[in-house]
């Protein structure tokens, strides 16, 4: 299975795919400019020379093209255009969105909450993709870059998504899984992820006042979650 990331070469993006890729996932990075995911990659390589990396950089839309699995890590400005830009190739897909629709995208605080008249970022993307038989999930947004970038250390946080699929929801499951200390919870619907994409501004927030950068969270007292 080949797992995309679209828009891979920020922080989060870059993060999840090193993660996976460490983990024996094969993974693309993709990015607006082909020779900018390319150039990421070389220098991951490089950085984590210690590990054997299937990793390769794309442009966004071959990345998407060859990719079985997609993972969006964009701003939520360039949210939009993005999933536009890779509709074609998003048939019958599992996308995981990871956008947050942050005050940041117009100009405002990195703790504020952009209502969208979609309900949620996620949603917004499963409105686009209405039509292609994409099973669009909600994941990684309360993952913070620097957990991500905390290499080889165990995150200390859960996954939550929620999601319509359920199997789409079971493979995102297995996926996520496969970063060390990561837990992945199911919270039910996709429109959960209008209460899930809110939990960023309030870990940013934490981690702010806090003066921390590894703010997470776990469910606990849940009996099914501690099944095995």
């Amino acid at each position: 299975m080949i797992v995309s990331v679209i828009g891979g070469t920020g922080p989060q993006g870059l993060g999840i795919a090193e993660r996976l890729a460490i983990a024996g996932v094969e993974v693309i990075v993709g990015s607006r400019k082909e020779e900018k995911a390319l150039d990421v990659v070389a220098k991951a390589k490089e950085d984590l020379a210690d590990y054997d990396l299937n990793m390769v950089g794309m442009a966004n839309e071959d990345a998407a093209k060859a990719g079985d699995v997609l993972i969006l890590t964009v701003p939520l400005a360039a949210q939009k255009p993005t999933v536009e830009g890779i509709k074609e190739f998003c048939t019958d897909k599992i996308v995981m969105d990871a956008t947050v629709p942050l005050e940041t995208a117009i100009g405002g605080k990195p703790f504020r909450f952009v209502d969208l008249m979609e309900g949620s970022a996620a949603e917004r993307t499963a409105k686009i993709l209405e039509g292609t038989g994409a099973k669009v999930i909600c994941a990684f947004c309360n993952i913070s870059n620097s957990h991500l970038s905390n290499i080889p250390e165990e995150i200390d946080c859960d996954c939550l998504i929620a999601g319509d699929d359920k199997e789409a929801k079971e493979i995102a499951a297995e996926i996520i899984d496969k970063i060390p200390g990561i837990k992945t919870i199911d919270t039910g619907i996709l429109e959960k992820a209008r209460i899930i994409e809110k939990i960023t501004p309030l870990l940013i927030g934490l981690n702010i006042k806090y003066k921390s950068h590894y703010g997470g969270l776990r469910i606990t007292g849940i009996p099914a979650l501690d099944k095995d």
